[in-house]
């Protein structure tokens, strides 16, 4: 019997987390549960699963969830509190595995925690390996802690190198839908609207993530993600646009042999994968149906009409805090489109312009990290003023 840890209980990765756990009743038991808000939903996992410790990143929210647990007749359970609570349950020592699926750089400290105590992580914070990726790997080997990709991509390469020894892979392959902008003129991106930025084609995700999805910046990075988690370096990375999103990742070996992992688009997969590995078990998921498969195409990404793509390699040459920054740099950038102040094509435009400003320090801790995340957000807002549409024309695609 594994004892899991959820951060992020109530979220989509969360959720799906418990059902995996609901159908394997005695390999899994829920000991600590983590949530920034959704009170009453955390609440009623507590009442189900009775963890032994909660944990609220939200400390104004702890009358609220002790009232809510009153009201279900549940047990108040340990509750801790804030980012400390978050570092508390993430290295808990009664835990055997820790869900790290809390959005954003939240998610760092407590994966951070997790590695620290020799925790096997189930992955699925895509800014945890992307803003510090070197450090969680680091230290990770030298507590003994292990990180398992939840994130389909990754966990679909991970399954991919059960097929060969590392020095056998030649280059990891990373498939992406393309997003809603595949088949658009470049001439058109200026004025495309956020409503049409969000309405991807194959997948329903959060904000965010589908304007990254968009640009492409979310397959960058998908590559920094795959540097620090395969030990491989980015030259041995690339990137193929795959629309129908079957394929969900590739690795070609030294001989030539391709191997790619193929599946239903359902994010328990890859959960029941991290949670039961090296093993695999039943799962109630149907297999693919082939003869409902469409043509599969594949076809290289534009570089040119999605230069976000070059920002990623870029950060991973600089280094150090570099992709803490560019991490830091978009979400500024994405926030300022959502809202109308940009167009479009100005987002990698003000990150690269904050990737020109930053002067990269090493990762040597987490408050450096972090650091540099208050950085380059600060700075964005800065560049971001340059590219108000209110104030004038976007400024043309050679400018910065």
């Amino acid at each position: 019997m594994k004892r899991v840890t959820i951060i992020g209980s109530t979220g989509s990765v969360g959720v799906n987390t418990l059902k995996v756990i609901d159908g394997l009743p005695d390999r899994f038991e829920v000991v600590g549960l983590a949530a920034r808000g959704s009170v009453a939903e955390l609440a009623r996992q507590t009442a189900r699963y009775r963890p032994l410790r909660v944990a609220l990143a939200d400390a104004a929210m702890a009358d609220a969830f002790r009232s809510a647990c009153h009201d279900a007749g549940t047990p108040e359970p340990d509750l801790v509190l804030g980012p400390e609570g978050l570092r508390e349950i993430g290295g808990m020592p009664e835990s055997d595995i820790v869900v790290s699926a809390a959005v954003g750089a939240a998610g760092l400290e407590p994966t951070y925690a997790a590695l620290r105590a020799g925790k096997r992580v189930a992955l699925a914070n895509k800014e945890a390996m992307v803003i510090a990726g070197e450090l969680l790997r680091a230290t990770a080997g030298r507590h003994g802690g292990s990180i398992l990709p939840v994130d389909s991509e990754h966990n679909a390469i991970d399954q991919c190198l059960r097929a060969g020894r590392h020095d056998e892979v030649r280059r990891l392959i990373l498939t992406a839908s393309g997003g809603p902008f595949l088949d658009r003129p470049a001439r058109d991106l200026d004025t495309v609207s956020p409503a049409e930025a969000l309405d991807h084609p194959t997948w329903k995700m959060g904000p965010r993530i589908t304007i990254d999805s968009a640009t492409l910046m979310n397959k960058g990075f998908e590559v920094i993600e795959a540097r620090w988690l395969f030990d491989v370096p980015s030259s041995a990375i690339d990137i193929i646009v795959h629309p129908q999103s079957i394929v969900h990742s590739m690795v070609e070996f030294v001989d030539g042999s391709i191997v790619a992992q193929m599946g239903v688009t359902d994010m328990r997969l890859p959960i029941q994968y991290a949670l039961t590995w090296p093993e695999r078990q039943d799962s109630p998921l149907p297999g693919l149906d082939w003869t409902r498969i469409p043509r599969l195409e594949f076809r290289p990404p534009d570089r040119e009409k999605f230069p976000a793509l070059d920002l990623a390699y870029r950060a991973l040459e600089m280094g150090g805090t570099a992709p803490a920054v560019l991490n830091a740099a978009d979400e500024i950038a994405v926030g300022a489109f959502l809202n109308g102040e940009i167009a479009f094509t100005a987002i990698p435009r003000i990150v690269a312009a904050v990737m020109d400003a930053h002067q990269t320090t090493p990762t040597d801790s987490i408050q450096t990290v972090l650091d540099a995340d208050l950085w380059g957000r600060e700075m964005a807002r800065q560049v971001a003023t340059r590219y108000q549409v209110s104030a004038g024309p976007v400024p043309s695609t050679g400018e910065r």
